[in-house]
């Protein structure tokens, strides 16, 4: 490391700590770097900027935000409750087993983890509450599960890693259905453990009849990731226009069929989900010109270099890469982790013989952890507000809940056919 780098990292790191916004940190970083260490005009960091904001890729991640803003105004996220709770509510904890199958639900279709957390959570916290949960198992698991948001395609993650990286969108959406499913499961089976004894849960016994009617009732709802994953896979239509197509679904289901929105809404909304996607592209910006100093300055080929030199174990590898992506998740969103370190990671892979595809399924796991870990970790301020408890308190309760997703992290790691045989066996990888 030169000096100079030392110096933009005391830069990049004093801004954060102070708590300017993460954008302003990475841009006003790369401008000091272009001005006090290179010769190009600033005016490149301008022409970087726009650049990175006229891309094509980007209108997915902005309709899955519509479309998940469509779901949360109305009732989608409800009946999709409802289904996710008829299904194991007569299980011991049944009622925390629909919460995990309700944020991937939702994360199947919104592909962010923040609004799992608020979707889901703010419906399911007072609910498990309610029914005599501990408040501890509550918020450590309505402040991981929603992790299902990008790990279960579509994810906004995944979608900024194949725009840096030219992996197949939907080879990438494919590689984490197992690993969603995985942390369904297991979570699934430690709430069973921890609420069979627990007497002061109460659960109810489901009849069919009950089942039957809120599958017809939740139905269209349903419908919404069928069609989303079906559009894409059978080819009817790309993941850009799979985006496009819910939001018009989601629109005319609420409208027409759930009622349970008005024309009035969708302004509304459609303001709300642009401002949203205004603050997204302003970090996709700011990243962006940061990413390019880095480029100028041949950050990545320097990195690169020193890593091969000191490893040759593929296995030592990537063990440190997830090391370093859940440290860094625990600073930074996934956006800015995911288009810095993404072109700084990804020209090692191919001397370790690490599938780019594989490896962006790991960038994005490592980092949606960092979504439910101290000091920066997203999920746990808003569940924490949620439920009128402190960081400190919301940090302890999630434990149990990431010391599972680490573990599945290290089985996807060093198990790659198994996440991986999904893209192969529908042609989307080698």
């Amino acid at each position: 490391m030169t000096i100079n780098d030392l110096i933009i990292l005391l830069i990049l790191l004093g801004a954060m700590s102070t708590y300017v916004p993460v954008f302003m940190c990475l841009f006003f970083t790369a401008v000091a770097g272009f001005v006090l260490f290179t010769d190009i005009p600033v005016l490149f960091l301008v022409q970087a900027l726009y650049r990175s904001l006229d891309n094509f890729a980007l209108v997915v991640v902005l309709f899955f935000i519509l479309c998940g803003n469509i779901m949360t105004a109305g009732s989608i996220v409800e009946k999709l409750i409802r289904v996710a709770n008829v299904l194991v509510s007569w299980l011991p904890g049944g009622l925390g087993m629909a919460g995990v199958i309700a944020c991937g639900l939702f994360g199947a279709i919104s592909g962010s983890t923040v609004a799992t957390v608020v979707a889901i959570g703010g419906f399911m916290i007072p609910a498990l509450l309610d029914h005599g949960y501990d408040e501890k198992y509550t918020l450590g698991l309505m402040a991981t599960s929603p992790n299902l948001g990008v790990i279960i395609p579509p994810s906004i993650g995944m979608i900024l890693y194949s725009m840096i990286s030219n992996v197949s969108l939907e080879g990438l959406f494919l590689t984490g259905f197992i690993p969603g499913l995985m942390i369904i499961f297991f979570t699934c089976v430690y709430t069973y453990f921890v609420c069979k004894n627990d007497r002061s849960i109460r659960s109810k016994s489901v009849e069919t009849k009950e089942i039957y009617h809120a599958v017809k009732d939740g139905f269209w709802a349903l419908m919404l990731p069928v069609i989303i994953f079906g559009g894409i896979f059978s080819g009817a239509f790309t993941a850009n226009e799979a985006a496009v197509v819910a939001c018009v679904y989601a629109f005319i289901v609420e409208i027409c069929i759930h009622r349970s929105m008005k024309f009035n809404d969708v302004k509304r909304i459609t303001v709300s989900s642009a401002v949203t996607s205004a603050t997204l592209l302003i970090i996709v910006a700011g990243a962006t010109c940061f990413g390019r100093y880095l480029t100028i300055e041949d950050v990545p080929g320097r990195i690169t270099s020193v890593v091969l030199s000191n490893i040759h174990s593929p296995v030592l590898f990537l063990m440190i890469m997830n090391i370093l992506l859940l440290i860094v998740g625990m600073f930074m969103d996934i956006i800015s982790a995911t288009l810095i370190l993404g072109p700084v990671f990804i020209p090692m892979l191919h001397s370790f013989n690490v599938d780019p595809m594989h490896f962006g399924l790991i960038m994005t796991v490592n980092l949606a952890i960092g979504y439910c870990t101290p000091p920066m970790g997203v999920s746990l301020f808003i569940t924490g507000s949620l439920a009128k408890r402190d960081i400190v308190y919301v940090s302890k309760a999630v434990l149990p809940f990431v010391g599972i997703q680490i573990i599945i992290l290290l089985c996807l790691t060093y198990l790659p056919d198994l996440v991986l045989f999904l893209p192969r066996m529908l042609g989307f990888a080698q």
